[in-house]
């Protein structure tokens, strides 16, 4: 048994009690303790009881910085590592060498292999989609690319680039990147502002797609048909800081979580054409303390979050919970946290609002992404050196 597997065995000894205490996260202060909501409901939503002990089982370990994941249809997982592999955790846990055919990544600080996404009909196609950090002359951008995975899963085949951000930029943070259907046709695409604050504005700006939430044609990488015209043809909103977390309700509509700076992590609901706001609006403050663009949480024309937390939770990857396991969650919103081994966050909506949040395995690691497996049980990818998938079921 791996050192990983033994702590996780110790966590997993205790989840029963974690799982059934009333947590107290609401109590810890906000750092921005002068900043109000602007509806009630809109951060520290009511605890949500849950007395369901969680079972945590290590299905393997060893992956390094995993980051995206997607079933297959035998049950097993296809896993993308932040380090440039891509890999098949077999139904047993079994994990295989890397799939050979990816293209060339530029692993650098945030950067490296990051989303992958698989094709509706992937039985029948083996279709599939990725996103990566790809090297270019001045720097890297975020990229996506199409393959189909060969029938022994070893290789992709047919590998083709179909989009690549505007502008290439030198920097290590902040590259985005969840890969989400439309239900259409059309892949939408989250990518971040880069960080740094001399480009913080160009979330605004409307001649590039850093802090963008695009929507593209899933073959060609075309501007999807529809667009609302928001700067470049293939922008649907904009004004985003670094989002990390994406999926569709059972109505179809896109939800996104994203990384805000110390206190500001947020939820939208992102339509097309609206602008979310960053960095001209935003809860939170700077790492150094001071307010961001003098504090300014409410602008004309600038939409706000539905939900927001401050302190943060570091969301990434997010599903929304839909199968037999745990019936009581059913519809219900889970999202990764990477804040200091937090596990994962559980929001309740009541329509389109935030009606409680709930938080489970704290200590388990830092889970990078979040997905329902198809007999209903929770799977969890930690992002460490030594990082697994993990499997939560009930006790």
């Amino acid at each position: 048994m791996s050192l990983l597997r033994s702590a996780v065995a110790a966590v997993a000894s205790i989840l029963p009690a974690l799982a059934a205490s009333a947590q107290d996260f609401n109590a810890t202060p906000p750092n921005a303790p002068d900043q109000r909501p602007a509806f009630e409901g809109q951060t520290r939503a009511p605890v949500l009881a849950d007395d369901i002990a969680l079972k945590t089982d290590v299905i393997t370990d060893g992956l390094d910085h995993p980051w995206g994941m997607e079933q297959l249809p035998d049950g097993g997982w296809l896993v993308t590592e932040r380090s440039g592999q891509m890999r098949v955790i077999a139904p047993d846990g079994t994990l295989s060498d890397p799939i050979s055919g990816l293209p060339e990544i530029d692993v650098t600080g945030q950067g490296g292999l990051l989303d992958v996404l698989l094709a509706e009909d992937f039985a029948q196609s083996r279709r599939l989609w990725f996103s990566y950090a790809a090297p270019a002359e001045g720097g890297n951008h975020t990229a996506v690319a199409t393959a189909t995975l060969s029938a022994d899963n070893s290789a992709l085949e047919g590998v083709e680039q179909i989009f690549a951000q505007v502008p290439v930029y030198d920097g290590k943070l902040h590259f985005g990147s969840r890969l989400v259907h439309d239900g259409e046709g059309n892949l939408f695409v989250t990518l971040g502002e880069r960080s740094d604050v001399p480009i913080r504005d160009t979330a605004q700006q409307d001649d590039n797609h850093l802090g963008k939430l695009l929507r593209i044609d899933a073959m060609t990488g075309a501007p999807a048909e529809g667009n609302p015209g928001l700067g470049l043809p293939e922008v649907w909103a904009k004004g985003f800081r670094n989002v990390q977390a994406a999926a569709r309700d059972a109505q179809g509509r896109l939800w996104t979580v994203e990384h805000g700076p110390k206190g500001g992590d947020e939820l939208n609901r992102p339509e097309a054409g609206r602008n979310y706001g960053w960095p001209v609006i935003t809860y939170g403050l700077d790492y150094s303390g001071a307010p961001i663009n003098d504090g300014i949480t409410a602008k004309d024309g600038m939409e706000q979050p539905v939900y927001y937390w401050d302190p943060v939770i570091a969301p990434s990857g997010m599903v929304f919970y839909a199968g037999e396991m745990f019936p009581e969650w059913e519809g219900d919103i889970l999202i990764g946290n990477l804040e200091t081994d937090k596990g994962f966050t559980r929001l309740r909506l009541d329509g389109d609002r935030v009606a409680g949040e709930a938080r489970y395995l704290d200590g388990v690691g830092r889970v990078r992404d979040i997905a329902v497996a198809a007999d209903g049980a929770v799977m969890l990818l930690t992002d460490e050196d030594n990082g697994a998938l993990l499997r939560v079921s009930r006790e």
